[in-house]
């Protein structure tokens, strides 16, 4: 059974930084590439950033460039989004998921955790 548990959100400052964590279980998480999703009240769901386990290659959506870091740690089969500067806009609850693709974090698969929230004030 494939599960994944995200945890780290939280109510932050403009400028502000949160560290994201996402363990997952019940797949070869170390084979796997793996990506953050969020969704915000009233809009559609987007891609953040995405990993591949085996050979380290990450995506980040042009609006975090810069300003945000995904990172894993196989031994632990977690992922890590390191999120710094952040914005307003950057409020959203975060999903992690299994994708087949890094290049814009495509194919998700479908399995959800409870995803995190997190709120950035002005």
């Amino acid at each position: 059974e494939v599960q994944l548990v995200e945890s780290g959100g939280g109510l932050v400052q403009a400028g502000g930084s949160l560290r994201l964590s996402c363990t997952a279980a019940g797949f070869p998480f170390d084979a796997a590439a793996m990506g953050w999703f969020r969704q915000a009240p009233g809009k559609e769901r987007e891609h953040v950033s995405c990993i591949g386990n085996s050979d380290g290659s990450t995506y980040y959506t042009d609006s975090v460039k810069g300003r945000f870091s995904i990172s894993s740690d196989t031994a632990k089969n977690t992922m890590y989004l390191q999120m710094n500067n952040l914005k307003p806009e950057d409020t959203a609850v975060y999903y992690c998921q299994p994708v087949r693709l890094v290049t814009e974090c495509r194919g998700a698969y479908d399995y959800w955790g409870q995803g995190t929230q997190v709120t950035v004030s002005s």
